[in-house]
């Protein structure tokens, strides 16, 4: 028995065949560039469950240099709008989360990333009222 296709059979089989690959090309490549680095702590304190709120202002004491993607790079002077707060095990350091308005984009808020808390001097609390939280792998994720 043999059984005949339709030119628009044909023609969908082999468009849906690239369409396929690039689906996986592209799932490959966005899995490639992205890293999962380690924990830098079990648990965090946030001014909401989601951590989305600004719960402090800092001014940054001296220059940080990111040593990788999960931090920011501070310059000495620059107001740090602060996300987060580690909360480290015995003997790890401290590190906060959060942003600084760059140069270049003045009303913009910057990448948001971890820098150590031994930096910044907190000039400002805008709020009391902090929830503690797990960290998550996300917390850690690089693009």
């Amino acid at each position: 028995m043999h059984t005949q296709h339709s030119p628009g059979s044909a023609l969908s089989v082999s468009m849906s065949c690239p369409l396929v690959i690039l689906l996986c090309v592209g799932l490959l490549h966005q899995s490639a560039s992205a890293v999962r680095m380690d924990k830098l702590a079990p648990n965090k304190i946030c001014g909401d469950a989601e951590c989305s709120y600004v719960i402090s202002l800092a001014t940054a004491l001296d220059d940080f240099i990111a040593p990788d993607c999960r931090f920011i790079n501070i310059r000495r002077g620059q107001m740090v709008y602060v996300y987060s707060k580690l909360i480290p095990e015995e003997g790890a350091g401290v590190f906060w989360s959060g942003s600084v308005y760059s140069e270049r984009y003045v009303n913009q808020m910057g990448i948001i990333g971890y820098f150590p808390a031994t930096i910044v001097n907190e000039t400002q609390k805008f709020t009391e009222d902090t929830v503690k939280i797990p960290t998550t792998n996300m917390d850690f994720f690089c693009d």
